[in-house]
């Protein structure tokens, strides 16, 4: 047994002094362990000393500057995690895994997965379930978890030393992706929460994480697992990713973990687009932030106006560019056509159109403050904006507005009318901006990004009985300008 705290005694002395080797300072430890064990009690000791290992194998302070953007937007999926997927499914099934038999059950598991998930099943995670859910979910889960991180890390709001709690980690396409946004000197001390069988799968996966990167996976469920036992002052990051939908009382387990936060940290829940689980997210953000709450929604969702807060359906969604299909999708879905039987029901054959490549990155999100800090300090002025909550008293007239844009243009015709879903977090039912002009003064309803405040002057307010919304309308009498 090594005497840790003369481990840590002498990397608090020596850190302020010059790098801190093992192959050094194991000599002053009593019984001169062997440098490698050394190394290994300063890994596990790292994050609470602020230490970071070099290449090199010697450990210096982490530096007390933020994590700042990287310019995230990945276009592929990285080889290394992909090999590691593959590599588990040849261990499984052999190398012609995506062939025969085994590819014909896990098509038909994706299958079923995407099914529940759109009807609100339960899913249930068994070892084959969960390499078909890693096969179409890594690649645009590792993708999405950065853009969201970007929210934070735009503020100075991410700290190079980082403890993260991944509630429901599945197979890990979070975890990967936060892994590569971090910077090569950040140090995370990773806790998954994942009882099923994808916890076997993420195990392999995070093999493939750097030296900093010290990860710990409890294999129980979100309600057992008590999120306090992990420190006395807090946890920076607590994750519920792709998980919230699963929950059987969601808004009561994230309150739970929402306690947990550090006092300066962030609790972000992501979802996948489609309207049910969509809306599930925000139906819990909202039970954790009501109005007049202490804790804020940082992001997306901005509240303009103060003690108010939504009660609009609340489906917002955002889409970024797409990611490649990883090889291990592409065999997958071109071996759904080599194998269909051509005389069969065309209900059991793989169309071989790319079912079975999930390039598309598209996700809800909301990041929570118990520090109430939001990402954009703005606030709607009584005297000048008309309030969403009150629309009705503006119908046919033109009026000034601050909205935060919750979209991507909703409009599938490339002739018609861009369309973006707005709010200034009071709204009772939908909003939404129509632009009908081409007009620099009214360009930045297009351009801006999603979660962006704008400030509307002279928009028309008309109502759509058909779709039981406003429609804020943007015309050549409207002008539009990029607040935050």
């Amino acid at each position: 047994m090594i005497d840790r705290e003369a481990v840590r005694a002498n990397a608090k002395y020596l850190r302020e002094v010059r790098p801190i080797d093992p192959d050094e300072i194991h000599e002053y430890i009593e019984g001169t362990p062997h440098p490698a064990v050394v190394r290994e009690t300063l890994r596990e000791e790292a994050y609470d000393l602020g230490l970071y290992e070099r290449a090199d194998g010697t450990f210096v302070p982490v530096t007390e500057d933020p994590v700042p953007l990287p310019g995230w937007s990945p276009d592929a999926f990285p080889e290394e995690y992909a090999f590691a997927l593959e590599d588990q499914l040849v261990e499984r099934y052999g190398p012609d895994w995506h062939r025969g038999e085994s590819g014909d059950r896990l098509r038909d598991t994706i299958r079923r997965l995407k099914e529940d998930y759109y009807r609100g099943n339960p899913v249930e995670y068994d070892a084959e379930a969960a390499l078909a859910y890693a096969i179409y979910h890594l690649p645009d889960y590792y993708a999405a978890i950065g853009y969201v991180l970007d929210d934070l890390a735009e503020r100075e709001r991410l700290p190079r030393t980082l403890q993260v709690l991944d509630v429901g980690a599945g197979a890990g396409g979070p975890a990967l992706g936060l892994h590569d946004y971090l910077p090569d000197d950040a140090v995370v001390n990773y806790h998954a929460v994942e009882p099923s069988a994808a916890a076997d799968v993420l195990e392999e996966m995070l093999t493939e994480t750097g030296r900093n990167f010290r990860p710990t996976i409890h294999r129980e469920t979100a309600e057992a697992f008590d999120p306090a036992s992990l420190s006395s002052e807090g946890i920076d990051l607590v994750l519920f990713a792709n998980v919230l939908s699963e929950l059987d009382e969601p808004a009561a387990v994230a309150a739970r973990y929402l306690d947990a936060v550090a006092a300066d940290g962030s609790f972000v829940a992501i979802a996948p687009a489609d309207r049910e689980t969509s809306i599930g997210l925000r139906e819990v953000e909202r039970a954790l932030s009501p109005a007049a709450s202490d804790v804020s929604v940082y992001s997306p969702t901005l509240r303009l106006w103060p003690d108010a807060a939504p009660s609009d359906r609340g489906w917002s969604f955002d889409r970024r560019d797409d990611i490649a299909a990883p090889g291990f999708q592409q065999r997958l879905d071109e071996a759904g056509v080599a194998d269909a039987d051509p005389t069969g029901p065309r209900e059991s054959r793989s169309p071989g159109d790319g079912t079975f490549r999930n390039e598309t990155v598209q996700f809800s999100y909301a990041v929570l403050r118990p520090d109430g800090a939001r990402r954009a300090d703005v606030r709607a002025d009584p005297d000048r904006h008309a309030k969403m909550a009150e629309m009705e008293r503006h119908v046919t007239n033109r009026i000034d507005l601050l909205a935060v844009k919750l979209s991507r243009d909703l409009t599938d015709d490339p002739d018609a009318n861009p369309l973006f879903k707005i709010g200034d977090g009071s709204e009772a039912v939908e909003q939404y901006a129509v632009s009908t002009v081409q007009d620099p003064l009214t360009e930045p309803l297009v351009t801006a990004d999603y979660g962006d405040v704008l400030a509307f002057e002279n928009v028309l307010c008309l109502w759509n009985d058909d779709e039981g919304a406003y429609n804020l309308v943007v015309d050549g009498e409207t002008v539009v300008e990029f607040v935050a």
